[in-house]
């Protein structure tokens, strides 16, 4: 299996099994490791330009984030969730992202909201040049100061867990690229909310969002 890696890949040796799994993360995410690959250790190592003792190690770090699924005498797979593990897990994760928005607003400071604007340019300029890879990352980047902003350990660190779980599902659900457009604008929503300190608007618009993203990801498993 040739699996077309970045010409980047290769990587130093410095803590590497935790470079090695952020590599991997990456190829979960944007589905050069598709739902239900196996991880061919030969091939990775080959690619990685690494032995199979910190690429073992990087598969047990994701697979205790739940990024990687392990099969007793089958290997180590992309994780293929079921129609109700999306239900679910979308419904819970709309309810946390829901609350920290709500808290954010509440706590966000004027350095914050400078960060924030300028995620949502990179979003706009990645839109444009339909540059789904760095949309992602400014996106992300955007929920995940929303979890910090809502200063509240547990909610960030369950919402961290159950997003891990989604990362690959939530880059997919922009690939309708009206949906995406839509998906920018409800960004651009929220940063307005956020600026206004309106919490029960983010909380809404936070809630609806992901709850668009989950019925995109169900409408592609129907597919």
């Amino acid at each position: 299996m040739d699996l077309a890696l970045d010409d980047d890949l290769p990587v130093v040796r410095d803590a590497l099994h935790q470079q090695v799994a952020q590599r991997l993360r990456k190829l979960l995410v944007e589905g050069t490791l598709p739902a239900g690959a196996k991880l061919n250790e030969r091939v990775l190592c080959e690619q990685l330009g690494i032995s199979r003792t910190p690429l073992r190690e990087a598969i047990r770090l994701l697979a205790a984030e739940g990024m990687v699924t392990l099969e007793p005498g089958r290997g180590a797979f992309a994780p293929r969730l079921t129609r109700e593990e999306v239900l679910n897990t979308f419904d819970v994760i709309a309810e946390l992202e829901g609350l920290a928005g709500e808290r954010a607003a509440a706590r966000v400071t004027d350095t914050a909201l400078s960060e924030l604007q300028a995620l949502q340019y990179d979003m706009q300029a990645a839109f444009e040049r339909r540059d789904l890879q760095a949309y992602y990352a400014a996106n992300a980047q955007v929920h995940d100061w929303l979890s910090r902003l809502a200063d509240n350990p547990v909610l960030r660190q369950t919402w961290q867990q159950l997003n891990r779980r989604l990362h690959a599902l939530r880059f997919r659900s922009n690939q309708d690229e009206v949906k995406w457009a839509h998906a920018l604008d409800e960004h651009a929503q929220m940063l307005r909310a956020l600026k206004a300190r309106d919490g029960q608007a983010m909380r809404r618009l936070l809630v609806e969002h992901l709850r668009r993203k989950r019925d995109a990801v169900l409408e592609q498993i129907a597919g």
